[in-house]
């Protein structure tokens, strides 16, 4: 649609508040106010649940391996020629022999549970993600009596580096007497961060043949980790890595094992998404409202520029500039704001607290220690073609109705 001169001069003319149109002009500053503040907390809630996202997945699949496999039934014996053999496959970066199992840690008088994981020392600080926080000596792991804890398990039960930690398995020993927990104490030789709660609280590596010994699984491992360069690749590897077991082993991959927790999150996702809609077209009828208003107070106006020769099609594009010029600057505010502040979200939050005295993002509650935000263009349009569409939309029937204006019904009754 385009517009000429004398169009925009009268439309934006009708935009600017005089005493009388008044109220008017607030209804559609109010307007403009909404549809910016809607695509805003959009665009921001968009990238903090995509932030989510790719954050817990990162973490989750920088400390577990894409694919796991396990014995049916049994531990896995045969692992390293296995492992060797998915190691060929195409797409997999990683394949690490695990050795696992469920403990009660405690130290200085307090306790916790968490997960063993036995590892030989080469394939310790091949995560990446482990590569940016570990403190400690790498060399250090090894031997019968190292491991490398959680920093917040460390912090909880007063850790540090040298200290004991006393691991006491749920599986004991039978005596005479009945069965008695199997208690073993260890040297804690470093620590990680991997910036997500639950596994920087209850994670211990092991080195391999300890944790063999500790849970009475000689030469076995619980299961084989396998990283792949391609999250998306995991059926087909599956496949592949069926074919060479022969069938006798479980295979899980990350979408199976956290399945439904990353369904939850798209979820509120999509509801979040719906109910931040209806802010925008709250907005959208607003502007309904505030032109239906401006169309019935100017309807002298628009029988003399009737008179004068101005067209149907003139009136009708008049109004529509009008309406569509509040939706257009909301929207360009909007994600302008949203997107300056979803960028900045951490540091906001860090002012926030600091003024507050509060932690506002738990990191027991939410998982993470940082609150993520991930714009991504795509939904930043969708966003704004959404936001313009519904403006626009908004502005037809006031327009349509100015345009049918009768201009003699309009001065007979003036």
């Amino acid at each position: 649609m385009i517009f000429n001169s004398f169009e925009r001069m009268v439309a934006f003319r009708y935009l600017r508040a005089r005493r009388k149109e008044g109220f008017i002009s607030v209804i559609a500053g109010f307007s403009l106010a909404g549809i910016g503040l809607g695509v805003a907390t959009l665009i921001v809630v968009m990238a903090v649940m995509n932030g989510f996202r790719h954050e817990l997945l990162g973490r989750i699949l920088g400390i577990n391996g894409h694919i796991g496999i396990y014995g049916a039934g049994a531990p896995l014996t045969d692992f390293d020629s296995l492992a060797e053999k998915v190691r060929q496959l195409p797409g997999v970066t990683r394949v690490i022999p695990t050795a696992e199992g469920q403990v009660f840690a405690t130290a200085s008088g307090g306790g916790a549970g968490a997960i063993v994981r036995g590892v030989r020392g080469q394939d310790l600080l091949t995560r990446p993600i482990f590569q940016k926080n570990f403190r400690g000596d790498p060399r250090d792991f090894g031997g019968d009596d190292a491991v490398v804890v959680g920093y917040r398990l460390a912090e909880k039960l007063g850790l540090r580096l040298g200290d004991t930690i006393s691991l006491i398995s749920p599986k004991g020993n039978a005596t005479a007497f009945g069965t008695v927990p199997r208690m073993r104490g260890y040297r804690v030789v470093g620590t990680f961060n991997v910036g997500m709660f639950e596994y920087d609280s209850g994670f211990v590596f092991m080195p391999m043949e300890a944790a063999q010994t500790y849970f009475r699984l000689p030469d076995a491992v619980t299961q084989i980790e396998v990283f792949v360069e391609n999250p998306d690749m995991v059926p087909q590897l599956r496949k592949a890595i069926w074919d060479l077991s022969g069938g006798g082993v479980k295979i899980y991959d990350w979408q199976q094992a956290n399945a439904n927790f990353f369904n939850a999150i798209q979820v509120e996702r999509n509801v979040m998404f719906l109910i931040l809609t209806l802010i925008i077209l709250v907005a959208a009828f607003n502007i309904i409202s505030s032109l239906i208003m401006l169309v019935k107070d100017k309807g002298r106006d628009i029988a003399i520029l009737r008179t004068m020769g101005a067209t149907r099609g003139m009136i009708l594009r008049i109004f529509f500039l009008a309406g569509a010029s509040v939706g257009v600057v909301g929207t360009v505010a909007g994600t302008l704001l949203g997107v300056a502040f979803a960028t900045n979200i951490e540091a906001i939050r860090q002012f926030i607290q600091a003024i507050v005295g509060r932690d506002l993002f738990a990191a027991e509650i939410y998982f993470l220690t940082q609150l993520p935000a991930r714009v991504e263009s795509g939904e930043v349009v969708t966003v704004v073609l959404m936001a313009l569409g519904l403006s626009f939309a908004a502005t037809i029937y006031p327009a349509w109705r100015a345009a049918k204006l009768d201009p003699v019904e309009a001065l007979r009754y003036e």
